[in-house]
Formats: structure tokens, C-alpha cells, sequence
């Protein structure tokens, strides 16, 4: 498969325009997002969700010089495979902290070796009550997808740019090297996973299932018929996420699953920068936000704005 350059394509940025303003760093070849800071004249920027990739990461303190007089901060978190030392991370940022475990395979062992046991049972159980097809062209199931990920919504009361919108999602379901797995039961769409294949890599992009698909375990034969597919392709590696939240959990059910999967594991750091330090502190104390867990600290969630901008109005920030 042709090399599609991942979250790295302009074209992924580009599908998340409705979030913000895409912009590229031309040195390194990445994309962010430009955004209103709610309440206020000013503007943030924050990597493409899930993951800020580029091409060269070497040339990323060059991009971000240009930036100091357009945005109070940026956040992004790094890809698993950037291959960069935390301390060049540091040169570039003021905050970075280890963000999650992620959980990799490698594909040039069989998958029999190093997939958890209990895991392959699964497999052949949910193997055997539905069928599972690789589609390369994914925008043609699009209604399906669109219909499976409206369970994960309301399941786990998504919100903001992870909730992505239908225009979003044709974009991304047409991007080079997007690929879909989804499985039927009786002809009724149960469960799909999105992988987005750069090179010798791959990204388990998003996953969705139906009640019935959560019934009969489908998330373990998709996974499976994805990886054996990626081995075909002469894929080296699938990057399988981590657990979910914004503090990891080893112990909680969604880490163990990826853990299942995994032969390998990469830490991906959450990088934070202020270009305009006066400016931060303003809007965090017309927040009332503190330096916490979260950056940046005045779009932590749950957090109302009490500023003269707005007339003493409040707002929600978004993520």
C-alpha cells in the first residue's frame, strides 16, 4: 500500500476543520488546529486528535518559533512511533508528560505466538456468528459506520472533536490508506474498526459496535481478521491505542483487551507550550482554572468562563 503519510495527510487535518482552522508547519510537515478560545479575542492550537504525526520531528522547534505571535498555547500528543527523544521534546515544550501506554503489536510473528490465549477463544467464538469483510473502500459503508458509532456516543457520552459529525467522517473514510473492517450477523452490520495504514505501520484508528456486536464479543474477530490482513499487506507494526480517560489505567477492562493484542508497548507523551504567558494567566483566572493534570488548564472540562468579554455570561469551554 502506497505510503499515505497517516495523521500526517493534510487531508486528515482538513476532515477536522469544523474543530478548528487546519494549519500546517511547513518545516516539519505536521498539521494543527487552530482555535477561538471561548469568551475571550484570543486563540489556541491543538494537534489533530488522536495523535500529532509529521514528517520531519527534528525541524518542530523551527515551526513552533513562527507560532509565538499567533496563539496563547498549543497541545498536542506525540505518535508512538515519532522516534524522538524526550528531551528534544522538552526543548520544544514547557510541559511534557508521559500521556498513556501504547499497546503494539508486531506483525512478523504469527499472531497464534503472541495474541493472549484467552483472547484467540473469543475469537473463534465471535468468528463463528458473524462474518467479517476488509473494505478499502470505506465511504461505501459510511450509513453502517455512521450508525455503529452513534452507540459509542451515547455509550460513553462523547463529546467535542471525539465525536467527530457525519461530513467529518466522509472525509476520513475516504483518506489514502483508511481501511475498514466490519462485521455482519444475519446481514446486519455488528461492529467495524478503522485502521489507518502510513507505510510500514498502522493505527487502530476508531472501533464501534452495535449491542449485538457487544453480544457476541465481535471487537475480537474484527481485530484479528484486521491484524492477519495488515500481515498480508507486509505491515511491521499496529499501533492498538490505550486505555481510555485522561489518567491511565492498567487494570481498567479497555487496557486489558489492548494489552491482549500486544507484544510491544510505546509511551506517548502529552506535549504543552505558552507563547503568551500574560495572556494565560489572564484567562485562566477568568476561568478560574488551576495548573493541573489538564492543559491547557482553562479548557478543562466542567470549567465556566467569567469574563467582561462576555458580559458576564458563561460558557463551557471545548475541548
Amino acid at each position: 500500500m502506497t505510503d499515505s503519510l497517516g495523521y500526517a495527510n493534510p487531508r486528515y487535518a482538513l476532515s477536522l476543520k469544523e474543530f478548528g482552522e487546519p494549519r500546517e508547519l511547513k518545516r516539519c510537515g505536521g498539521w494543527i488546529l487552530i482555535r477561538q478560545i471561548p469568551g475571550t479575542g484570543h486563540r489556541d492550537a491543538t494537534g489533530c486528535y488522536p495523535l500529532f504525526s509529521c514528517k520531519d520531528w527534528g525541524q518542530l522547534h523551527e515551526d513552533l518559533r513562527e507560532l509565538e505571535s499567533e496563539v496563547v498555547s498549543l497541545v498536542l500528543v506525540t505518535d508512538p512511533f515519532c522516534g524522538v527523544q524526550s528531551a528534544y521534546l522538552e526543548r520544544c515544550f514547557d510541559i511534557v508528560r508521559p500521556f498513556k501506554t501504547h499497546y503494539i503489536t508486531d506483525l512478523s510473528r504469527p499472531l497464534e505466538d503472541l495474541v493472549d490465549k484467552r483472547h484467540q477463544q473469543k475469537v473463534r467464538k465471535s468468528l463463528k456468528q458473524m462474518e467479517v469483510e476488509v473494505c478499502l473502500e470505506p465511504v461505501k459503508y459510511l450509513d453502517d459506520w455512521l450508525k455503529l458509532y452513534s452507540h459509542l456516543i451515547k455509550r460513553h457520552n462523547i463529546k467535542g472533536i471525539g465525536a467527530f459529525s457525519p461530513k467529518s467522517f466522509e472525509a476520513q473514510l475516504q483518506l489514502p490508506g483508511m481501511i475498514m473492517a466490519i462485521g455482519r450477523k444475519d446481514g446486519e452490520a455488528v461492529g467495524a474498526e478503522l485502521t489507518l495504514v502510513d507505510g510500514d505501520k498502522a493505527y487502530g484508528h476508531l472501533a464501534a459496535f452495535s449491542p449485538a456486536g457487544y453480544n457476541i464479543k465481535a471487537s475480537y474477530g474484527i481485530i484479528w481478521i484486521i491484524l492477519k490482513y495488515l500481515q498480508e499487506i507486509g505491515a511491521s507494526f499496529y499501533d492498538n491505542g490505550g486505555g481510555a480517560g485522561i489518567k491511565e489505567n492498567v487494570n481498567d477492562g479497555l487496557t486489558q483487551f489492548k494489552r491482549g493484542w500486544a507484544n510491544d508497548q510505546r509511551i506517548v507523551y502529552l506535549c504543552g507550550r505558552v507563547f503568551d504567558r500574560q495572556q494565560y494567566e489572564s484567562i485562566c483566572r477568568d476561568y478560574q482554572a488551576r495548573d493541573g493534570d489538564y492543559f491547557p488548564a482553562y479548557r478543562s472540562p466542567g470549567l465556566a468562563i467569567r469574563s467582561p468579554i462576555r458580559d458576564g455570561l458563561s460558557e463551557k469551554p471545548q475541548r
